[in-house]
């Protein structure tokens, strides 16, 4: 059944509310009405956010993780340990691992991973831009913490591959997470042991 309207402007919003992942058009409905019935300096909070995120919104030079600045607050932090460097999907990842307080080191934001049906190749992620960083020469281990499913799992791989010719250790998060589930969805005291617990890559795909 095709929903009517009263009004073609709120009609429009809606349109743009069920853009959103996980938004059907019920729930923007709900959204936009919502909206309405907040003054007008609420609303022009909420869509200022907006645009000043996706215009303002940096990329971190050495990880690629979102900052405000153009180094994120955890690679310019002197207490990480620069050596070690977990390569992950996206900031959500960053910020599941992070929750942990068990992980140390650096990030490396892939900005997804390899998905063929998707039309995401590996040279639509920051995977080259990781063989430079390990190709300078001060990483000595790289975390391999990619969700558990067939795509992670080619990314996975693909990265091995890539790195195979630098002498630094490969590891992987333990499978104390669920073949196929996303990180960002881990409890914290299961990503946190999975990090602390990981193994090394050749050894968990036998290679």
């Amino acid at each position: 059944m095709i929903q009517k309207y009263p009004s073609v402007l709120l009609e429009s919003a809606v349109n743009e509310f069920a853009k959103l992942p996980g938004v059907g058009r019920k729930t923007a409905l709900r959204l936009v009405l919502h909206m309405l019935r907040q003054d007008n300096k609420t609303v022009e909070n909420f869509s200022s956010a907006l645009l000043n995120l996706k215009n303002e919104v940096k990329y971190c030079k050495s990880c690629y993780n979102i900052s405000d600045a153009d180094i994120c607050p955890i690679c310019a932090n002197p207490a990480r340990d620069k050596s070690i460097v977990c390569v992950v999907e996206n900031i959500k990842e960053v910020m599941a691992i992070e929750n942990t307080s068990q992980f140390k080191g650096l990030y490396h934001v892939l900005g997804g991973i390899i998905s063929p049906i998707d039309g995401i190749g590996p040279g639509d992620l920051q995977i080259e831009s990781l063989v430079k960083r390990v190709s300078e020469g001060h990483i000595k281990e790289i975390i391999l913490a990619l969700s558990t499913t067939m795509e992670g799992d080619t990314t996975n791989f693909y990265i091995y591959k890539k790195l195979a010719p630098y002498n630094i250790k490969i590891s992987m998060i333990a499978r104390g997470i669920s073949i196929g589930d996303e990180i960002e969805y881990a409890d914290e005291v299961t990503l946190g042991r999975s990090i602390l617990n990981r193994t090394l890559f050749n050894e968990s795909f036998n290679l």
